[in-house]
């Protein structure tokens, strides 16, 4: 327990630092059209590359820097950087349709939420409908008439919002029709399910079929393998991201992944620890 406490001061010490001293950084995951093989979006995720002890995995810093606060002005950070990228892809002529950000519990019950979210669209320049917050259930189902308030208003700014983790918190379906959603992002632990129980893939099936007769679309994270995509393809998932097509990279080298298209890279290199993205060439449905 000793350890475990110096090891979370450490963190939390080094962390107050890492805006300040560059060492945080935002790594797009595209995500993909399970029909036409086309990048439809990408997701921007937080990494860390302490100068002294290298790249710190997002589930060790995170909680810490929700615990003392810390998320605050590394979220907002996210969010401007997230914003800021797509609009230079933009100039560029690298289009990308949507940069989807996930949004912590305190994040968005901090009073001054709406008006940051707005004020960093309006100093990037970004298009509100290009944006896509990225919520959990938990986080939604918090007192819920100030949750709606604040989601109506984001609508109505043009902001996209997806339920993230899908299935793993709040068991009430209600909130569907109560909040003004428009995706569904199913948990990785029930893509998993796939090739580890490939019987036990009710939750899965029942999701798709949810999400499409509420006009919603459905997101698989996680996705690693061949059979997975098959299945997702097979009961007309709408979008997927993950190792199988690709690992969340720098700016850069998903610059160069818009440029060339996901037909160009090669299928053979499916290892999340590869250096290259890996795609599989099998993207439309039979």
């Amino acid at each position: 327990m000793n350890v475990r406490a110096v090891e979370r001061q450490s963190i939390e010490e080094s962390l107050r630092r890492a805006l300040d001293r560059r060492e945080l950084t935002v790594h797009y995951q595209p995500k993909i059209d399970l029909n036409t093989g086309e990048i439809t979006g990408a997701e921007a995720l937080v990494r860390w590359n302490h100068p002294e002890h290298g790249p710190i995995p997002p589930g060790k810093f995170i909680p810490v820097a929700e615990d003392c606060g810390l998320i605050l002005p590394i979220g907002n950070w996210v969010l401007h950087e997230a914003c800021r990228q797509v609009r230079t892809w933009a100039d560029a002529g690298l289009s990308l349709a949507s940069i989807a950000v996930n949004i912590s519990a305190i994040e968005f019950r901090h009073e001054h939420f709406l008006d940051g979210v707005f004020t960093i669209l309006q100093d990037t320049g970004l298009n509100p409908r290009r944006l896509e917050l990225e919520l959990t259930e938990t986080v939604l189902m918090k007192r819920a008439e100030s949750t709606e308030s604040v989601l109506k208003n984001l609508r109505a700014g043009g902001v996209h919002l997806a339920v993230d983790d899908f299935g793993t918190g709040y068991s009430s379906l209600s909130y569907l029709r109560k909040f003004p959603v428009d995706s569904l992002k199913i948990d990785q632990s029930f893509i998993r399910q796939i090739t580890a129980t490939p019987d036990d893939t009710a939750i899965i099936t029942a999701v798709i079929a949810m999400g499409r007769s509420l006009n919603l679309r459905v997101i698989a994270e996680g996705v690693e393998t061949r059979a997975e995509l098959e299945f997702l393809q097979a009961h007309r998932c709408d979008e997927a991201q993950g190792y199988y097509f690709s690992r969340p990279l720098p700016a850069q080298e998903f610059a160069r992944l818009l440029r060339t298209g996901l037909s160009l890279w090669s299928a053979d290199r499916r290892n999340p620890s590869d250096d290259i993205p890996s795609l599989s060439p099998v993207l439309r449905s039979p």
